[in-house]
């Protein structure tokens, strides 16, 4: 079962906060965000996630750890775990559940997007 993110108030001047969320994190996608923060001492630090030009077919996401969101950014809380995305990425990711994947070659963060009409074969970009 996925967490259903809530959002709360975070008092920073640059960012806005909202109540609608525009993306959730899946249960094992939040254990590996608390695990690298912890791993790399970076309590109170955001995710980020954005979307960016990428890949053959045009998008792909990016995910940092910033210690503060940018202006204008979206900001809200999931299961402990500040998350914030721009307003453009914003539009791209509405709707969408973030996994993350362990597999025998691989392991890395999923994205189930709704607004992906297609991706590239590597799986690494997509449009809409």
């Amino acid at each position: 079962m996925e967490n259903v993110a809530t959002t709360s108030e975070i008092s920073t001047p640059v960012a806005k906060t909202e109540t609608k969320v525009p993306f959730a994190l899946t249960d094992k996608a939040l254990a590996q965000v608390k695990q690298v923060m912890a791993e790399q001492k970076l309590d109170g630090h955001l995710l980020t996630v954005r979307v960016v030009p990428a890949g053959c077919s045009g998008l792909g996401y990016d995910l940092n750890l910033m210690p503060e969101p940018k202006a204008g950014d979206t900001v809200w809380e999931q299961d402990g775990v500040k998350i914030c995305t721009d307003p453009v990425s914003v539009k791209y990711l509405s709707g969408t559940s973030v996994d993350y994947v362990v597999t025998d070659t691989a392991s890395g963060f999923k994205f189930n997007n709704p607004m992906a009409k297609s991706s590239c074969g590597c799986g690494t970009s997509f449009s809409v």
